[in-house]
Parts: C-alpha cells; sequence; structure tokens
C-alpha cells in the first residue's frame, strides 16, 4: 500500500495541475525560508558585537556557516506553514484522481491553522535540538529522518483526514495506524532531507498522505 502510494505521488507531483500549484508553494517557501534566514542572521549579529572587531567578524561568519547548515532543518517547519495555505487544493487533484465520486470538504480554517500552527512549532523546536547534534556523525542524521518522519507523517495525515473526519475520529486514525503513518512519514523525510528537492515537500505530502488516509479509509470499511 504503501509503496504504491508513495510511487503515485512521485509521478503526480511532476503533472500539470501539481505544477501549476508548485509555483504557489515554491514562492511562498522561499520567502519564508529567506525570511527565517535574515531574522536569524539579523539577531546574531546583534548578540555577537563585541569590542574586537576581528573576533565579531570571525563568529559572524561561523554563525553563518551554521545557519547556512540549518537551512535544511527549517523545511519541515515551512513546510508545514506552505501546506496549510495549499493543501486543500493540492489533495482535491489528488481526491479527483483517485475516488472523484468522494471529494473531501474543506475543513474549517480554525482547525487547518492549528495544525499548520502546531506542527510547524514542533518541528522548529525538534529540529534545533536536532542541530545540536551536527558534531556527532551519523546520529545526527538518524534523528533528523526519524524526528521528521514522525512530524510530516502525522502533520499531513491530520491535513488529509480532516477533509473527511472530525477532529475526534481523526485522531482515532492516528492511534489505529501509527506504523503505516509513520513509514509514510518516513518517505516524506527522505525527500525532505535533499536539498533543493524538499522544496517539493508539501506537493509530495500531500500527494502521498490523501492516497495513504484513502487507502486506510477503505481498510476500515471492509473490515466493517
Amino acid at each position: 500500500m504503501i509503496l504504491d502510494a508513495t510511487f503515485a505521488a512521485v509521478q503526480q507531483i511532476f503533472t500539470p495541475p501539481f505544477r501549476r500549484v508548485f509555483w504557489k508553494t515554491l514562492a511562498l517557501t522561499l520567502l519564508l525560508l529567506v525570511f527565517v534566514f535574515v531574522g536569524m542572521e539579523r539577531l546574531l549579529v546583534h548578540f555577537l558585537m563585541l569590542p574586537n572587531s576581528l573576533l565579531t567578524t570571525s563568529l559572524i561568519v561561523l554563525a553563518g556557516i551554521a545557519l547556512a547548515i540549518g537551512f535544511a532543518f527549517a523545511i519541515t517547519p515551512v513546510s508545514f506553514l506552505v501546506g496549510g495555505f495549499f493543501f486543500d487544493e493540492l489533495a482535491a487533484i489528488v481526491e479527483a484522481e483517485i475516488d472523484p465520486a468522494h471529494m473531501g470538504r474543506t475543513p474549517p480554517f480554525s482547525d487547518q491553522a492549528l495544525v499548520a500552527a502546531k506542527f510547524a512549532a514542533l518541528a522548529l523546536v525538534l529540529n534545533l535540538a536536532a542541530l545540536f547534534l551536527l558534531l556527532v556523525p551519523f546520529v545526527n542524521a538518524v534523528a533528523f529522518v526519524i524526528v521528521n518522519a514522525y512530524l510530516l507523517g502525522r502533520g499531513y495525515f491530520e491535513f488529509a483526514a480532516l477533509r473527511y473526519r472530525k477532529i475526534e475520529d481523526m485522531r482515532r486514525m492516528l492511534w489505529a495506524y501509527p506504523a503505516e503513518i509513520f513509514i509514510a512519514g518516513l518517505a516524506i523525510a527522505v525527500l525532505a532531507a535533499v536539498p533543493l528537492v524538499n522544496l517539493l515537500t508539501p506537493l509530495f505530502g500531500a500527494a502521498l498522505m490523501v492516497r495513504i488516509h484513502h487507502a486506510l479509509s477503505l481498510r476500515e470499511t471492509k473490515a466493517r
């Protein structure tokens, strides 16, 4: 199920309907990333101003390198914010392809905003924690993938489920299928770890998790 859904999602993100949304997600993603980068850079410059100008310059350069590395860690929180804006548009495209007779509905804005803000904040905190593991080879990569697999899996699944279910029922599904949701999140996390390719995270996350929710819903229907 998950492998088939992953291949189908990869194929769909290059179709014309998704390409049209891609330019909008790309513009917003880059805008948010630049905003985060500039804000952090200004903050570091403010706190690193020391009497010794050479030392200050050295620290700022090192901080800039750290920020550049941290850029990759910012893609997950940013993808949730972007996903919150465009998920419904992307989900409708996927649903029209896999099950046009049972299209989802746009959930209340407050529910979507809560999911986007909750997971963006969690992703920011946990990825900053993972960033401190940069000096521990292998462990840092494993921590990055596991943390983001969990966050991306749950976050994008919630976006997809809210188009069909109330919050209580959505949470029940999260508890009922943790392994399937985590493994699907792992596929999104791997893509999010690849520079430049990770700009496709909101599109791939939507295309994959709509399919995963649909497949799990069918499984529940057949089991009744």
